[in-house]
């Protein structure tokens, strides 16, 4: 039913939580020596959740996370660069914020069918 009434939205608003999640666990552990950052593929991940809601596959957690590649690889093995991890979390929170303009939109405008207005 979520996917009949968001379309693609529902799905989408999910994972840019978890996302969001992940990013900040990298930042949190940007000092921890030996951390591997991880972040979502969100288009193979969204791909991922909306075939396992369709029944096409079996769901997997771990679909589309994926291991950053570090441009600068710090010499305690910790593959966090705070600067690259800012501003993925900042576009995922617009991206976030987007998708959940669009929900709120979408759950008024049938708020307002029921009523009758």
């Amino acid at each position: 039913m979520n996917e009949r009434l968001f379309g693609i939205h529902g799905a989408a608003l999910a994972l840019r939580s978890q996302r969001m999640g992940v990013i900040a666990s990298n930042i949190a552990n940007a000092a921890t020596p030996g951390y591997k950052a991880r972040d979502i593929d969100f288009n193979a991940a969204l791909d991922a959740r909306l075939a396992s809601q369709r029944g096409d596959i079996t769901s997997a957690t771990e679909a589309g996370m994926v291991w950053r590649t570090p441009t600068m690889p710090s010499m305690d093995g910790n593959t966090v660069e705070l600067n690259r991890e800012q501003v993925a979390f900042a576009e995922n929170a617009v991206a976030y914020s987007a998708t959940l303009s669009f929900v709120q939109g979408k759950v008024s405008t049938i708020t307002r069918a029921l009523k009758g207005e």
